[in-house]
């Protein structure tokens, strides 16, 4: 992808670039989204945002940092603004758009699994916006701590702080439904 990347800039193809970008990080990045917002049509026009600052950014693109890396601190700055925007604080948001997982096997087998992983989707959802972000980044995009650090603008002590007060949140929602939180 790195050399794709420097190709494509060095032969003014950003367009291809950004449709390679879009087709290998568009559902992750929408999952990220929707991590933030709690929304799916919602996540989905502010992917679509994200995709144009990413397609306007291209040429100020150096190769610093990795493409996933630069792409996910666009998102994760762009959900941020959302979240503190006028719109947002003053328009009561629809909660009826959760994500459902999807389970596997036998019927029995698949509707424990999916009422299980709702309910630790829905206690990931309810986590305050600092925590849930760690959460997600690092269990479900298996992002390092560092990783994190960049993507966040945080240090990482302050991820693994969060990342402890978070599984400390969610261990204490979690008690009494037969989840257990290491």
């Amino acid at each position: 992808m790195k050399e794709f990347v420097a190709e494509a800039l060095r032969s003014g193809e950003e367009d291809a670039l950004l449709d390679e970008i879009m087709t290998v990080y568009g559902q992750d990045i929408l999952q990220l989204v929707y991590s933030y917002v709690k929304n799916l049509p919602l996540a989905e026009d502010l992917t679509q945002e994200i995709f144009v600052k990413c397609y306007q950014a291209l040429p100020r693109y150096r190769g610093q940092a990795k493409i996933r890396t630069w792409l996910w601190r666009i998102a994760i700055n762009h959900c941020k603004d959302y979240l503190k925007s006028w719109y947002y604080r003053q328009v009561e948001l629809d909660a009826e758009n959760h994500v459902a997982f999807q389970a596997v096997d036998h019927v029995e087998q698949d509707i424990i699994q999916k009422d299980e992983d709702q309910v630790l989707a829905d206690a990931v959802m309810n986590l305050p916006v600092k925590y849930r972000e760690v959460i997600y980044l690092y269990y479900f995009q298996e992002l390092t701590i560092k990783e994190l650090a960049e993507m966040t603008g945080n240090s990482q002590s302050t991820i693994k702080t969060r990342m402890r007060r978070a599984k400390q949140i969610l261990k204490n929602s979690l008690e009494g439904t037969g989840w257990k939180i290491d």
